[in-house]
């Protein structure tokens, strides 16, 4: 019986044995599943190419632009770099919208390129960035980053101005033109809304590092409140003209209108007025702002005696008149300099 008890305990110490190694073997088999999925989650995460084209997207939505401009590994080329920071930066990526990264497609030599689809204002677009292995980290996992590139850039020119705002912020317009260097995705738009002078918005998407984009060419032109400060001193011109012609009784004053007559005319019955004033058009020509020939009406009244018969008739006449101007414009002054040939 002792034997038979001793068989007995010897088998149950055996099967708890089985029992304990087979639930060490089965948490070494999940453990090691376990640590496939966490590498295979962290491969295709923090540890993916993906990864450093997300951190590079969100560094330019915040306007970080020396954090993009390190992980985009790029050089800033010869130009204006009052796109690359701040407002200016955040603006050229605030359009951008449902964006979703593809799988990493082989370019071969440890490159991958990571394929990006989205909407930049309104437009679906595609970008691709070119990304290396650069080494490996925490043992399993890949380190990647972008193919060192240079900065794409967009010429902006403006018509008869030395500035313009870019993306809202004041840019310099050295005799109307300059180069800016930008990051990528994103969109520029280039305007002028100046006292006197503005122009409607012009926009470009920037989507590869390529660039290749057209200039944003501004069409300058006078606003209204420069129109209507060139017409109130041209009226202001020709009203004061009209009454010191009034005044000194002339029939031919020093005004851009005049009458021919060979009648004698009673003293003190000469009366000028303007009937139309010059309608204004103010345009770029040379590199300056000129205003187009002014054409109005002028009438004259009075009392002339014929010389022949000695008749006293009426003078009711209008004439039309013509003359040019020079424009000046500096800061908040508006000067108009009628120019008159006698």
């Amino acid at each position: 019986m002792a034997a038979a008890a001793g068989n007995v305990k010897g088998v149950q110490l055996s099967q708890a044995i089985v029992r304990t190694a087979a639930g060490w073997l089965l948490g070494l088999m999940l453990a090691a599943a376990g640590a496939i999925v966490c590498i295979n989650l962290v491969s295709s995460s923090v540890a993916s190419p993906q990864q450093p084209v997300r951190e590079y997207l969100d560094a330019l939505q915040k306007g970080e632009g020396e954090q993009a401009l390190g992980l985009l590994r790029a050089k800033v080329p010869s130009a204006n770099a009052a796109m690359l920071d701040g407002t200016a930066l955040q603006t050229a990526a605030s359009k951008l919208s449902d964006i979703k990264l593809g799988n990493a497609e082989s370019r071969g030599s440890n490159r991958v390129a990571v394929p990006m689809d989205y909407t930049l204002d309104g437009n679906r677009l595609h970008t691709e960035f070119l990304m290396e292995r650069t080494g490996t980290q925490w043992l399993f996992f890949g380190k990647w980053a972008f193919v060192p590139t240079t900065l794409p850039t967009i010429e902006v020119t403006v018509v008869n101005s030395s500035e313009a705002a870019l993306n809202g912020v004041p840019v310099n317009m050295p005799n109307g033109h300059n180069t800016f260097a930008v990051f990528y995705p994103g969109k520029y738009e280039a305007t002028l809304n100046g006292t006197y002078f503005e122009a409607p918005p012009t926009s470009a998407l920037v989507s590869t590092r390529d660039g290749g984009q057209a200039p944003l060419n501004l069409q300058t032109r006078s606003t209204k409140a420069l129109n209507e400060a060139v017409a109130g001193k041209v009226r202001e011109f020709l009203d004061t003209c009209a009454a010191q012609a009034t005044e000194q009784q002339r029939l031919q004053p020093d005004c851009p209108f005049y009458h021919v007559s060979n009648a004698r005319v009673v003293d003190g019955t000469i009366k000028w007025e303007i009937t139309e004033y010059p309608k204004i058009t103010i345009e770029p020509f040379g590199g300056k702002w000129v205003v187009a020939p002014l054409n109005g009406k002028a009438r004259v009244s009075a009392r002339e005696i014929n010389l022949f018969t000695g008749l006293v008739n009426d003078l009711n006449v209008e004439h039309d008149f013509s003359f040019t101007t020079q424009l000046d414009t500096d800061n908040n002054t508006v000067t108009v300099t009628p120019m008159l040939t006698f």
